[in-house]
């Protein structure tokens, strides 16, 4: 059981740059996959990118392909999303979650989840 804490949110513009921090408090974050989910306005919570326990492999939805890198530093329990060209339509409350077993896109696969936090893209 982990408790898990998003940074880096903010409003910026179109094709501009935010990087997303998520720190974790607990001793399982080192094995566990981990992944970011977005959630837009009025819209479902998707995946958006996921990263195994040692970090050998990454997945990424494919709207956010070529633009987003997550990545994560196990000896300070953190996690990390770098967000590239950002489009308006990145704009959503982005959550860092810890997964049950392995990387899905299903959120019920997740079992810790941050509160999120707000990223803002103007056109």
């Amino acid at each position: 059981q982990v408790q898990l804490v998003e940074s880096g949110g903010g409003l910026v513009q179109a094709g501009g740059s935010l990087r997303l921090s998520c720190a974790a408090s607990g001793r399982t974050f080192s094995r566990s996959a981990m992944a970011w989910f977005r959630q837009p306005p009025g819209k479902v919570r998707e995946f958006v990118a996921g990263i195994r326990w040692n970090g050998g492999g990454t997945y990424y939805a494919d709207s956010v392909k070529g633009r987003f890198t997550i990545s994560r530093e196990n000896a300070m329990n953190t996690l990390y999303l770098q967000m590239n060209s950002l489009k308006s339509e990145d704009t959503a409350v982005y959550y860092c979650a810890k997964a049950k077993l392995t990387i899905t896109t299903t959120d019920s696969d997740y079992d810790s989840w941050g509160r999120g936090t707000q990223v803002t893209v103007s056109s």
